[in-house]
């Protein structure tokens, strides 16, 4: 993979590690610097090619054996969220969406590690530092920003960190008040996502990586319609996925 640029593009791949999605198998990831200049341009023309951004690194994943992890987007115009997502959006409707720089927080803070322990106990993200998840939302290189979302009481819910891009928004990472689990927070998050692209006149909201054999990466595919990053081409989930 080569991109035009005034300065060349270096791609690197890690060694093999214990997936943290499917831990019988092994992952490995390619990986690219974002800084400098053209930071902003490259992570648009990554994003569009299936790749990640975490702190100033765009990553892929490059399983041997394993296809598992699917780019997956939403086209915002075409969205209609289903009648179990009506409910959701329904049953969340008190709740205000705030945009907030990408600046870390005791307050958010509290509630990721709340989120980590009854969620992801077992995953890497649990043992992390308020000086790791200040890490995490202000180490980018791009335009960055957050959702806080709060009741009328001012009780913080939900925080959606968040990447600007060119056709759409980048769902970096989401974490919510796991004390609610009949609310489906992060669906939420999700829809409220995708009608501020549709407000901001932005094609998509890209959503990570669906894998289809992970619970906690499934759901992803819940939002249709949906298009998946499939032999080099963006296409509609259920075509791709029946053929």
């Amino acid at each position: 993979m080569t991109f035009s640029s005034r300065h060349p593009q270096f791609f690197y791949t890690t060694s093999p590690q214990t997936c943290p999605y499917l831990p019988d198998r092994m992952e490995r990831k390619v990986v690219t610097d974002l800084s400098g200049p053209d930071a902003e341009m490259l992570h648009d023309r990554l994003s569009r090619a299936g790749f990640r951004r975490s702190h100033s690194i765009a990553y892929a994943p490059v399983c041997n054996g394993c296809n598992a992890c699917v780019p997956i987007r939403i086209p915002v115009a075409r969205f209609t969220p289903s009648r179990t997502q009506r409910r959701v959006l329904k049953a969340n409707a008190a709740l205000e969406g705030l945009e907030v720089p990408a600046r870390a927080t005791a307050e958010q803070f509290v509630l990721f590690r709340q989120y980590q322990t009854a969620r992801h106990a077992d995953g890497d993200m649990a043992g992390m530092s308020f000086a790791d998840y200040r890490s995490m939302v202000e180490d980018t290189p791009i335009d960055t920003f957050m959702i806080e979302f709060r009741t009328a009481d001012n009780q913080l819910m939900i925080v959606s960190l968040v990447d600007m891009l060119s056709d759409g928004l980048s769902a970096v990472y989401s974490f919510y008040d796991p004390t609610f689990p009949e609310r489906s927070l992060g669906s939420f998050a999700v829809m409220w996502l995708i009608e501020q692209a549709k407000q901001r006149h932005l094609p998509y909201v890209y959503l990570g990586y669906w894998i289809a054999q992970s619970h906690k990466m499934s759901y992803k595919s819940n939002f249709r319609p949906a298009e998946i990053l499939s032999r080099g081409a963006w296409r509609d989930l259920d075509q791709a996925t029946s053929g």
